[in-house]
């Protein structure tokens, strides 16, 4: 080839053009996109193959939708078996065999007490739909509008779900106080914090001149997720129990993302032993699936039919999947193993925090965890904690990708890094979780500039 001749560029790699056209094409609302700029083509267990060919630990599992990791066998034999079987896949609230299945399995996890006299109503495909359910039944049994909601909260994008969720702007849901020991609202943190929240809630429910009228029900989370995965003190949550039964309030318990073994137990509020009057719940239940729920106390169920519907409420392959997925989670232990690792997981994480001052806070309940990134050149308040530093976890998020595994931001300020690994992870892939972890936050430090003020360089999609 002579010098002068010209040499046509090389083609970008295919995946670039999907990305490229992705952004073109896709609504400015996209989120997990922006971060994790991967086309996935492969799955198996806790990893993803991308286009290009790199292989990551997934440690977002759907936004905790997937119990049993990517494509597990039980859950594409169940779903196989619905296919081959020519059985209808779309039956609105009709029943089926496989719908009769999958709720016989749901029951036999639920407490005792509400599997005994509950009952189900099938909502649309996501929690968020769950939640509206929720929030229509207790108002048609109590006769009465008003909620309570706790700061920090997500409950879903849906009008309702967004005004009792912690970014809400206008509503007359009424905001309680939610124990948060790192940024405790009255400056304790500990038992202490968690009384007085309780107290607050006890006064606002019980001050005729509290401005909050008799609600309709009260919906919490035993861990909030998007909040920035922060475990609700067994102690504070039987309180709440108590406050709503003696006010006959209903208690409704958002489990979307903690529930199928997630924290340690199969139902989070397995840990405070309370049983709420209505479990919300969707995510895993549907074995990577959509499917939603609701499950209630019987004497709740006074809605009219029709009152709470939905063309896609009777999914047939997201029930078998569900079915297959609490079937293998409960005869294999997998609540009781997500515990065991998710404290090993814990406590290496809390080892980390002390060889890295960015990080403020490390918590979770089973493999459920979170770690928060904050300012480490800010003062620390009275009670040891600093302002978040969104954009060093950003660079985090960024470095552990270029590791090869995938995590989520969450918390008030999208400081908080989250892991939400499958159920069915090895010891020796938890092991490589953090070690990738510990190396991003070493790298992430370098770059973004910290107390000695050095000059950051570039990292993909962190601007200096």
């Amino acid at each position: 080839m002579a010098l002068t001749e010209s040499v046509p560029a090389a083609a970008p790699p295919a995946h670039q053009g999907i990305l490229r056209r992705q952004s073109l094409r896709e609504s400015a609302a996209r989120t997990y996109a922006r971060s994790l700029p991967i086309v996935p083509v492969r799955a198996r267990g806790l990893t993803i193959e991308g286009a290009d060919g790199r292989r990551y630990l997934d440690c977002l599992s759907g936004a905790g939708t997937l119990a049993l990791g990517h494509n597990h066998p039980v859950v594409l034999e169940a779903i196989r078996a619905v296919l081959d079987s020519g059985a209808p896949l779309h039956i609105l609230d009709l029943a089926t065999p496989v719908k009769d299945a999958f709720t016989t399995e749901l029951f036999a996890t639920l407490p005792r007490e509400l599997a005994e006299k509950g009952r189900i109503q099938f909502c649309g495909p996501a929690g968020t739909d769950a939640v509206e359910a929720a929030f229509t039944l207790v108002r048609t049994a109590t006769g009465r509008e008003g909620l309570m909601a706790f700061s920090g909260a997500y409950h879903g994008m849906t009008a309702q779900a967004l005004a009792a969720s912690g970014g809400a702007q206008h509503t007359s849901v009424a905001r309680l106080p939610y124990p948060y020991d790192y940024r405790c609202p009255f400056g304790t943190g500990g038992e202490r914090g968690a009384e007085l929240a309780a107290r607050w809630t006890q006064s606002l429910l019980d001050d005729h001149k509290s401005g909050v009228p008799g609600p309709a029900g009260m919906i919490l989370e035993p861990v909030q997720g998007e909040g920035g995965v922060i475990p609700a003190p067994d102690s504070w949550l039987r309180r709440m129990r108590e406050l709503t039964a003696a006010r006959r309030i209903p208690l409704i318990v958002d489990e979307v993302q903690t529930g199928v073994g997630r924290t340690g137990t199969f139902w989070a509020i397995e840990h405070s032993g309370i049983v709420p009057d209505v479990l919300v719940l969707s995510k895993a239940i549907g074995g990577s699936l959509p499917l939603a729920v609701i499950v209630y106390r019987e004497e709740l169920d006074g809605w009219q039919p029709g009152a709470h519907a939905g063309t896609f409420r009777g999914n047939q392959l997201a029930m078998a999947a569900g079915r297959a997925t609490l079937a293998y989670v409960r005869e294999n232990g997998l609540d009781r193993r997500a515990g065991e690792l998710g404290a090993r997981m814990l406590a290496r994480l809390t080892s980390l925090a002390g060889a890295h001052d960015c990080i403020g806070d490390v918590r979770g309940r089973g493999l459920m965890l979170g770690v928060e990134i904050v300012d480490r050149d800010a003062d620390a308040d009275a009670h040891g904690a600093r302002p978040a530093d969104p954009r060093l976890a950003a660079a985090v998020q960024h470095a552990c990708l270029d590791r090869g595994l995938i995590v989520e931001l969450g918390g008030r300020h999208s400081a908080v890094v989250r892991l939400l690994p499958p159920l069915t992870i090895t010891d020796e892939q938890a092991d490589a979780i953090l070690d990738r972890l510990a190396d991003a936050i070493t790298a992430a430090v370098r770059i973004i500039p910290g107390p000695t003020g050095s000059s950051p360089t570039t990292m993909r999609g962190i601007s200096p």
